[in-house]
Parts: C-alpha cells; sequence; structure tokens
C-alpha cells in the first residue's frame, strides 16, 4: 500500500466512522435498538470510533514506514477533525425536519 493510498483509506475510514453513531439506533452499533438512542450513547460511540480510527490510521503508519511519535497538539487536532466530519450526521440527526414531526 503506498502512501496515497494509504492516507485516502484513512479519511474515508474516518468520515464513516464519524457519521456511524448518529446514522443508527443500535447501542455501539452491534448492541440492542434503542429508539431514540441517548446522545451519551452517541458520544462514547464517536469517541470509540476516533479511537478506531486512529488505530486504522497508526497501522497504515506502521505498514508504510516508522511510525512517528505524537504529541498532544495531534490529539487535539485531530478530535476537531474528527468532530467536524461528523457534522452531515449531526445534521440528519438532529437538524432536519423529520416528516412526521408536527409543526
Amino acid at each position: 500500500m503506498d502512501q496515497g493510498t494509504a492516507i485516502v483509506a484513512v479519511l474515508i475510514v474516518a468520515v464513516l466512522a464519524a457519521n456511524l453513531p448518529y446514522l443508527t439506533e443500535r447501542l455501539l452499533i452491534v448492541g440492542p435498538c434503542r429508539a431514540p438512542k441517548a446522545a451519551g450513547w452517541r458520544v462514547l460511540e464517536l469517541v470509540l470510533m476516533a479511537v478506531l480510527t486512529y488505530g486504522v490510521g497508526a497501522f497504515a503508519e506502521a505498514r508504510i514506514g516508522q511510525r512517528v511519535p505524537q504529541g498532544w497538539e495531534f490529539y487535539a487536532a485531530g478530535a476537531c477533525l474528527f468532530v467536524t466530519l461528523g457534522f452531515p450526521g449531526f445534521v440528519w440527526r438532529y437538524l432536519r425536519r423529520h416528516p412526521h414531526a408536527e409543526s
């Protein structure tokens, strides 16, 4: 896997993982269906997906070459980027007008 392919793969995984907690009512993506799911569960899933995405990125970096140690700045910027990537799912879940909602 070359560097460009790894970057695109990690970005695709990040976009999917950031939006997945908003698109399903199942607990931790595979658990029992809970409708409506509490916001705390969504935040927990978002954090777990961010850790999973970081793991995919670290694995891809290790396959390409030597892993570079990261400081707190990397994790802070990564968390902000992950939350930003999850914005379409947030809009879909909380900000769009539902057809069954009464006006």
